[in-house]
């Protein structure tokens, strides 16, 4: 089928494929320039930065404390000449970059009566919207600012006459996009957030989901470290988006040096951060999704019940605007995971494997030391999910010092199980030095399909769920019975996105067993754990096995293989496990809507060659998926997750959490109605995602 110029056009500006339309607010920190004591030149600095900002769709963007004036100018402050040019400069500006849509923060130094304040001037619409002053001025070591200025101490805003027109002045105010539902902001500046109750903290407990930080913030060694420790804690911590610009080059160097860092954080993670020392002006800009920080705070009730505590609403004064509303195509810009379980920083994956392996063998080792049991029986297919959990029994077995012996592992072939998976089993087992057995289950099975007066015994190629559940029930029928007579507990092996998607045979069948270790590990993860493990010394023996089973294509190998000699798929039934762990990942950890999952997900799998891919990912499983198979595979997914596998997860096994995105466990992260249905999440897909 071909697809027309016009339909292509069509698709290109659809409002699915704007990041406005997905809760998306395009920020950028800018590094101007400065010129010292000259406002003039810093404004046109600052309106040619706006306009390229502009130009790249930023809807909000914040320069560096004083920016207007410069910082580093000391008694230059106090001098007439100098203040009322900044003012004019100030309402200049407004006019001068409304054509441009952007939502303008900048510095400057403002005179009120008698005092002079540290100001940040939030401009929009063509007109000042509210003056924020800085609340905490540093007085210690190389700063004088109580020499000049006068800290904000009147928490309620007031009316102030600004020019022609008259603003909101005060520290605690609340700029609001009447149009643009979450694009809320709060502004303070630079030593603000070194105080050990930034006024930040209750901007954003009044509501405020984009935190903006005006700096000068000279540089010395180890700051910038310590600034980004700021950021990234106090996103996470107001769980907020905080976007940080500090002063750069053109300021003074009579004392002090400037490295200009721009810094771009939410809840906790990096976005974006700009080129120190440079002597340019530039633009940092990243995509803050203040849809999932509605969500996240959501789902929090501390954050609610802390605003509730610490917030006297009075004091508070909301201030809207009108965002701009355009819609742009185009990528995000801002880190998006492929694999939301994996992430793609070596450093980090490693870490992520330590931790998970380690949480899956102390909880092992906790059930065992409570139960009294010195054995275990386990099924190994030869398949990567009862190799993770083989190896997690083998980890606990080591720390308690226990043999590797009693460990009861079995591998069962059935009327599809391929000398491959077996002879990986069989291998697996004597490297790892268990105690391995083989049942063959295939006797078994005859009978029971015979008794049951199956097709399937009549000789009738017949391989339906009853052919497929009457070998996995009786798999987990022979370890329940061989646990009885060995004084052993059985040990699960089916995993996270398993449970998502409700691949298990329920009751006796893979869905049960005494304890499940790789319940909370998703399966995109579960490759890396094994590869994880692979690496370590003591594993030297079974790297090569383990290898081989990751190389595997993963199967049920519960339905012979076709005349065309292919074996039956899982992800052809249920479609990629790489889509399935990003559907699950942001539906239930922060309840995002199907369409913005698609939306992400198009982002993220869209184009293979852009973005990070996880360490040893394997060159041919490097893909890409448009968005029609997207749309197929999420369709799938909402109807497995939401109407026929709940009930499953509503019985699960004990079994530790493991990964961030949260856990199926009916007693932990995830609880939900048995008899529910997908319509609602159906519908919403339909209504919002196109087919290309």
């Amino acid at each position: 089928m071909s697809i027309s110029i016009e339909d292509r056009a069509l698709a290109k500006t659809h409002a699915f494929h704007s990041a406005r339309t997905h809760g998306f607010v395009r920020v950028a920190a800018a590094t101007p320039v400065v010129h010292i004591a000259d406002p003039k030149a810093n404004a046109e600095e600052h309106l040619a930065l706006i306009r390229q900002a502009g130009e790249q769709g930023v809807d909000l963007i914040v320069f560096p404390e004083l920016s207007l004036s410069g910082y580093a100018i000391d008694d230059l402050h106090m001098q007439a000449a100098l203040l009322e040019d900044v003012e004019r400069q100030v309402t200049g500006l407004a006019k001068a970059i409304e054509p441009t849509g952007v939502v303008t923060v900048v510095g400057a130094p403002y005179r009120i009566g008698d005092s002079l304040y540290n100001c940040a001037f939030v401009l929009a619409e063509g007109q000042v919207l509210g003056v924020v002053p800085k609340t905490y001025l540093p007085n210690y070591r190389e700063y004088y600012e109580k020499r000049w200025f006068a800290p904000a101490v009147d928490q309620r805003p007031q009316m102030i006459r600004l020019g022609d027109s008259s603003t909101w002045l005060g520290p605690n105010i609340v700029f609001e996009a009447r149009n643009r539902p979450g694009f809320v902001f709060g502004v303070e500046i630079c030593e603000d957030y070194w105080a050990p109750l930034p006024p930040s903290t209750r901007l954003a407990l009044s509501g405020a989901r984009i935190l903006l930080n005006l700096s000068a913030s000279n540089i010395v060694i180890g700051k910038a470290d310590e600034r980004a420790i700021l950021s990234a804690s106090h996103s996470a911590r107001t769980m907020s988006a905080y976007v940080f610009a500090a002063s750069g080059w053109g300021e003074s160097t009579t004392d002090l040096a400037w490295d200009g860092q721009a810094t771009i954080h939410e809840l906790g993670a990096s976005l974006a951060a700009g080129e120190r020392f440079s002597m340019e002006s530039h633009l940092t800009i990243a995509d803050i999704d203040v849809d999932r920080i509605g969500l996240d705070r959501l789902r929090n009730g501390t954050f609610a019940d802390c605003a509730k505590r610490e917030i006297d609403i009075d004091t508070v004064q909301p201030i809207t605007f009108e965002a701009r509303e355009a819609a742009s195509s185009g990528p995000l810009i801002r880190p998006l995971d492929r694999f939301p379980f994996v992430p793609d920083d070596p450093k980090r994956l490693d870490q992520d494997c330590f931790e998970a392996f380690n949480i899956q063998v102390q909880g092992l080792m906790r059930r065992m030391t409570a139960t009294g049991a010195a054995r275990l029986c386990i099924g190994v297919s030869g398949g990567l999910d009862s190799t993770q959990a083989l190896l997690v029994a083998c980890g606990a077995f080591d720390r308690l010092k226990l043999p590797r012996t009693d460990i009861l592992a079995y591998t069962m072939p059935g009327f599809a199980t391929s000398e491959g998976t077996k002879s990986n089993a069989w291998a697996l087992m004597n490297a790892l030095g268990v105690t391995g057995e083989e049942i063959d289950i295939r006797p078994a099975a005859e009978r029971m399909l015979a008794d049951i007066r199956h097709p399937w015994a009549d000789g009738q190629p017949v391989h339906d769920i009853t052919f497929e559940n009457v070998q996995a029930g009786l798999r987990t029928d022979y370890l329940f019975r061989l646990a009885n007579q060995n004084k052993a507990f059985v040990l699960g092996t089916g995993d996270l996105s398993e449970l998502a998607l409700g691949w298990a045979t329920y009751g006796v069948g893979d869905h049960m067993s005494h304890y499940n270790v790789n319940g909370g590990v998703a399966k995109t993860l579960i490759r890396h754990l094994i590869r994880w493990v692979a690496k370590r010394d003591d594993m030297a023996s079974a790297a090569g096995i383990l290898q081989a089973i990751l190389d595997t294509e993963i199967s049920p190998e519960l339905v012979p293989a076709g005349a065309d000699g292919k074996i039956q798929s899982t992800e052809g039934t249920v479609g990629p496990y790489a889509l399935n762990d990003f559907f699950l990942f942001h539906i239930t950890r922060f309840g995002m809507s199907p369409s913005k999952v698609a939306y992400l997900c198009h982002q993220a799998w869209g184009d293979a060659a852009r973005g990070h891919w996880p360490a040893h990912h394997p060159e041919a499983d490097r893909v890409a998926y448009d968005l029609a198979t997207i749309k197929l595979w999420l369709r799938k997914f909402l109807v497995r997750f939401f109407q026929t596998s709940q009930f499953k997860r509503s019985a699960l096994p004990n079994g530790p959490k493991v990964v961030t995105g949260g856990s199926l466990s009916p007693r932990g992260d995830w609880r939900a109605p048995s008899d529910g249905t997908a319509r609602v999440w159906l519908d919403e897909l339909e209504a919002n995602v196109p087919d290309a």
